[in-house]
């Protein structure tokens, strides 16, 4: 069997945030002592070094920070999804994430634009939000 490199490999610690994922939810870590959320999963605070932190849902909502369209990869399975949109956002709680961006033309990107988390086999993307009569 090809590795995968689309997947990370779930541990005891990160499989509350995949099963959450694969039920079209995600989650982030909040630090009970500074408040202050991150991303990716610590069992620590990288901002206060506290271990008071616990699992919280997110809103799902985030900005696009920056994103590079990929024409090639030769990894299983990029190589059978190419082109894809490889992308960084600013999650409204405050953490960034790469992510990739599905469900639109590369011409509707723009640094800043409103984006919602969608789930395609449990793994969080997301894709613009649209208005003007168009599906959110």
């Amino acid at each position: 069997m090809d590795a995968r490199y689309d997947r990370p490999e779930t541990d005891a610690f990160t499989r509350t945030y995949w099963d959450a994922a694969a039920a079209g939810r995600l989650l982030l870590r909040r630090c009970a002592s500074c408040a202050r959320t991150h991303h990716y999963p610590r069992e620590f605070c990288p901002h206060c070094w506290s271990e008071s932190v616990a699992w919280e849902p997110a809103s799902g909502r985030a900005t696009l920070y920056t994103w590079s369209v990929v024409h090639r990869n030769d990894l299983a399975p990029f190589k059978d999804r190419t082109p894809y949109v490889a992308a960084v956002v600013d999650l409204a709680e405050g953490p960034r994430l790469m992510t990739e961006i599905v469900d639109c033309t590369y011409g509707e990107l723009r640094a800043g634009a409103d984006l919602v988390a969608v789930f395609p086999d449990g793994v969080p993307k997301f894709r613009p939000v649209r208005w003007g009569g168009r599906s959110e």
